[in-house]
């Protein structure tokens, strides 16, 4: 790459909308702006190779473009898609790309979801969905290295990149146990990188809208409000809860949901919050319902739902986030003995 290409792909990268905490001393902030030019211009050339072999038709921006070579080639390679078609949704943490399929799958249409690069995500904001959860690799295995647990311990460069890889794994897990089981959950069909393949819900012209923005009649309401809680109640049957679930990650078409977005999933036994998220999921879904003139009871709702699975409406705190020296955990560490 030339001079001029790496300044014309820097001037690129500062219009982005890369976010640095205003706390960041000006020397940090040069040295992590440093690693993440180098890191991007490595991307940059790798994706303009990449590029002589594999072509799509959505005209993407230089960095976009790059990030998406990089995070599709091996999907092309083995023969899972063809074409990236366009842009259906882009988001602070993802974005989705309508794809025409390869001869490894039979399926009309593909949306590949595509996380951002980890360098531009704020992986702190997860930790109160992944309390509880072990840690999973690029093929959905718990991760038992010793040198990678140590990394992501020590939140070092390596590890953060395990730690989003880990992130990305449990959507693409969550989907394929929920699809498996029955749920309202796109087809899941392949992981790699930061992309995730599946079903895309909607035809060429139009991508599925989100529930949010379908005005429902009483009738259909009802039927749909009762598909939402079916789907629900087997997340928890399979250990799941959704953790963002609203009305807004839900998809409309053609009369029937389907549910999305699952990175932040929350394992019920294993996160002491648990209840709490589970709760703010159901609360969001009957006002959504609610305002489409359905009856519903939220912590009614939650609480059959949550008790029927087994789970306790106050749950056990674990010893780890209570204090001994004050009195009050100290009455609630008796209390659980």
């Amino acid at each position: 790459m030339s001079k001029n290409q790496l300044l014309e792909f820097y001037e690129e990268l500062d219009e982005s909308d890369i976010e640095e905490s205003s706390s960041l001393s000006d020397r940090t902030y040069q040295k992590r702006e440093s690693k993440r030019r180098e890191m991007d211009a490595k991307l940059f050339v790798r994706a303009q190779e990449i590029s002589r072999e594999f072509q799509f038709t959505y005209k993407a921006a230089r960095f976009e473009e790059a990030w998406l070579l990089d995070s599709l080639v091996e999907i092309a390679e083995h023969k899972w898609i063809t074409d990236v078609l366009r842009k259906v949704k882009g988001g602070k943490e993802a974005s989705v790309y309508l794809c025409t399929p390869g001869v490894a799958v039979e399926t009309p249409l593909l949306a590949a979801k595509i996380y951002r690069p980890r360098m531009l995500r704020n992986l702190k904001n997860d930790q109160q969905y992944r309390t509880g959860r072990e840690d999973l690799d690029e093929n959905g295995n718990v991760i038992v290295d010793d040198g990678a647990l140590h990394a992501m311990q020590k939140r070092t460069a390596f590890g953060e990149e395990v730690r989003h890889q880990s992130w990305i794994a449990y959507e693409f897990t969550t989907l394929e146990i929920l699809y498996e089981a029955g749920a309202d959950v796109p087809r899941p069909y392949a992981m790699e990188k930061n992309a995730i393949l599946m079903d895309y819900i909607g035809d060429m012209s139009n991508a599925a809208p989100v529930l949010n923005a379908v005005n429902l009649d009483p009738d259909e309401a009802a039927r749909l409000y009762e598909r939402v809680v079916r789907n629900i109640d087997l997340m928890l049957k399979h250990n799941r809860i959704h953790g963002d679930l609203s009305a807004y990650n839900i998809l409309y078409w053609n009369g029937r949901i389907t549910l999305i977005d699952f990175p932040q999933v929350v394992l019920p036994a294993a996160n002491p919050a648990s209840w709490v998220i589970f709760l703010r999921d159901v609360t969001r879904i009957c006002q959504y319902f609610g305002a489409q003139g359905v009856q519903c009871d939220a912590r009614r709702l939650a609480m059959n739902l949550w008790t029927s699975h087994g789970h306790k409406l106050v749950k056990d705190v674990d010893p780890r986030y209570l204090d001994a020296e004050r009195p009050e955990d100290r009455l609630i560490w008796k209390g659980q003995k």
